[in-house]
């Protein structure tokens, strides 16, 4: 009874915004931009982090996701990390798809993407290892070259 309660809530929710629509606007400036966040261990069961994800171009959202990460990050820095990986890969991979349907001359380099961990910043930008981030897979090392 209880999935039925909320699949009556989504379709209520549904009726009362069929009239949503995105919107873009004209721009001279056509830049890819991302912004993302990175919960930890927020799911009770699997303390799994959960990672979301918006990409605009022209004041307009062109991709957006939320998603359960695959491994289980041991800090907050992990969490977002790991998020900042998966969402650049997408972000240049993004960028490379709307430039090769040449509706659009140039799309801004280098990729911007947002997210509100200075301890993942910091260790993106670092060129040394501690103790504390050894841990952390080579495949999320990519981050560093992206930055």
């Amino acid at each position: 009874m209880d999935h039925w309660k909320k699949v009556k809530r989504v379709m209520r929710y549904l009726q009362r915004t069929k009239d949503y629509m995105l919107t873009y606007r004209r721009s001279s400036h056509l830049e890819i931009v991302g912004y993302l966040d990175s919960d930890f261990a927020g799911c009770l069961d699997s303390r799994r982090s959960t990672s979301g994800y918006i990409f605009m171009l022209a004041r307009g959202a062109i991709s957006w996701k939320s998603v359960k990460q695959t491994l289980i990050a041991s800090s907050t820095m992990e969490a977002e990390f790991i998020a900042c990986y998966e969402v650049s890969n997408h972000g240049i991979w993004l960028r490379n798809f709307v430039t090769q349907l040449r509706i659009i001359d140039e799309i801004e380099k280098p990729l911007r993407i947002n997210y509100d961990n200075k301890a993942a910043e910091l260790y993106s930008k670092n060129n040394r290892s501690s103790s504390k981030s050894k841990h952390i897979d080579i495949k999320f090392l990519v981050v560093k070259e992206r930055v």
